[in-house]
């Protein structure tokens, strides 16, 4: 057999895994003890902070928005409908680089002459303070790019993912007296978190790398913290080895046990 293929009912040994995990273990071995890396590493790390703050967060405001954008989709009314279609096919057209870069210094100053036109007869009573663009932080501009960005990819998941929910089951719901928010929540959304949580894992995985762009605005990130370090030690190959392996143990390590809850929920429903 030319393309043979492994039974599916044998698991194979991952021998990838085993030798990610040795080179792993002797990279750590190795920066441990060396001087040079032992400082880059240090210093980098400060970074990881931030990183998984601006990952966390985003990706929690994103997986909400595209939540709301995945429901007007599949609402009944077609202004709903044509917004969501608009919206994600305008955003996902879009770099997120550029998203980023459009959002901090194009977005935040004209969202801050809007509300401080819409709020000038306050500002004149002195009730509240005229909003000044550096009052917006670039760590939060950042948050946003990344938060709208990333919310048209997963409301695609989300659509998916309720789209494939039986329609019998829903009509059966229906008739059990039950209104459309307990349908959502009871019948709809636990079986379609089966379909949508493989993808929506890896958004998670592929925003903790995008995160990385934050660096661009300055925000004191991995990303960032090996950039300015490379740039006054001229130590370039020491510290971009470093911040793609700390890259890597995040992303890598997130992706195991990803599919490891992938497996859990697969086995829970066949039982």
């Amino acid at each position: 057999m030319s393309a043979a293929h492994p039974p599916a009912s044998r698991k194979e040994f991952p021998y990838w895994l085993a030798a990610a995990i040795a080179i792993a273990i002797v990279i750590a071995i190795f920066v441990a003890a060396n001087d040079l890396y032992s400082q880059v590493f240090s210093i980098v790390v400060r970074g990881l902070g931030i990183t998984v703050f601006v990952t966390v967060i985003g990706f929690a405001l994103a997986s909400a928005l595209g939540l709301g954008i995945a429901l007007m989709a599949l609402s009944e009314s077609r202004v709903l409908r044509q917004a969501a279609r608009f919206y994600v096919e305008i955003i996902r057209g879009v770099p997120i680089l550029v998203l980023l870069f459009w959002i901090a210094f194009a977005g935040v100053p004209a969202f801050v002459a809007g509300w401080n036109w819409a709020t000038a007869p306050l500002a004149q009573a002195g009730i509240i303070e005229p909003l000044l663009v550096r009052d917006i932080s670039l760590l939060w501009r950042a948050i946003v790019a990344l938060t709208i960005g990333y919310s048209a990819f997963i409301s695609e998941v989300f659509r998916a993912g309720i789209q494939s929910v039986e329609a019998g089951q829903i009509e059966a719901a229906k008739a059990l007296g039950l209104s459309r928010f307990q349908r959502f929540r009871l019948i709809v959304m636990p079986q379609a978190l089966r379909t949508i949580l493989p993808p929506l894992g890896n958004d998670f995985v592929a925003m903790v790398k995008d995160s990385s762009l934050v660096s661009v605005l300055g925000v004191a990130d991995i990303t960032q913290m090996g950039k300015v370090y490379a740039a006054g030690s001229f130590r370039f190959f020491e510290t971009y080895s470093i911040v793609a392996y700390i890259y890597l143990l995040l992303t890598v390590t997130l992706s195991l046990a990803l599919r490891a809850l992938e497996r859990k929920l697969r086995k829970g429903a066949h039982e």
